[in-house]
């Protein structure tokens, strides 16, 4: 992700996102379930770490993690995470092959250009190993947009999300949908994923 107006509200406001949005004692259910699902001592992936607290929980439970993210100040603080490599890197950055045995996209790819969302996802599931597992969080709705802040947003349908995974050998096994505040102040709907690799 290179939205430079997008990645400047991340670098400002590292620090609060990170307070408001992240903290937390333990893996809530959707972190829960994804560590129920990978094998004992994976190699995993928080790509769009953000300040990187569900990268330090996955390390926590016994997990080699690598943190990724386009912002600098995320990265800086997720690389404080005990147990966690953090990298700034954007998604086209992403080309290894049969190396992670599961992939955390919590609410990152939803800032990535509506065009490139396709070969994001298709260079995720080469990057997986085979029964490998994905978790992508988005918004619903269409097309692009700016929210109030200035941050970029791809947004999806159910139907084209699992459409999409599909089409790239992920089988979703787990759905979360809701509604949520976010930094910019409004309350918008999201949907969870969690799929596994099979071709």
């Amino acid at each position: 992700m290179t939205d430079r107006e997008t990645l400047d509200v991340y670098d400002a406001k590292a620090q609060e996102y990170d307070t408001c949005f992240c903290a937390g004692a333990g893996p809530g259910e959707q972190l829960q379930s994804f560590l129920d699902h990978v094998p004992e001592g994976s190699d995993l992936l928080d790509l769009g770490c953000g300040p990187g607290r569900s990268a330090e929980k996955m390390a926590a439970a016994g997990h080699r993690v690598i943190a990724t993210d386009a912002s600098a100040e995320m990265v800086k603080l997720a690389a404080t995470r005990a147990g966690v490599t953090a990298r700034q890197e954007i998604f086209d950055d992403l080309t290894a092959v049969d190396a992670f045995d599961g992939i955390w996209a919590n609410f990152a790819l939803l800032h990535a250009d509506e065009a490139d969302l396709p070969r994001y996802l298709a260079a995720i599931a080469a990057a997986l190993r085979q029964g490998g597992i994905f978790h992508i969080g988005m918004k619903i709705g269409d097309g692009m947009h700016r929210d109030g802040i200035g941050r970029r947003y791809t947004y999806v349908t159910e139907t084209g999300l699992k459409d999409a995974l599909a089409a790239i050998g992920l089988q979703p096994f787990a759905e979360w949908t809701g509604e949520d505040k976010g930094l910019a102040g409004t309350v918008d709907p999201w949907i969870v994923l969690q799929a596994r690799k099979i071709g």
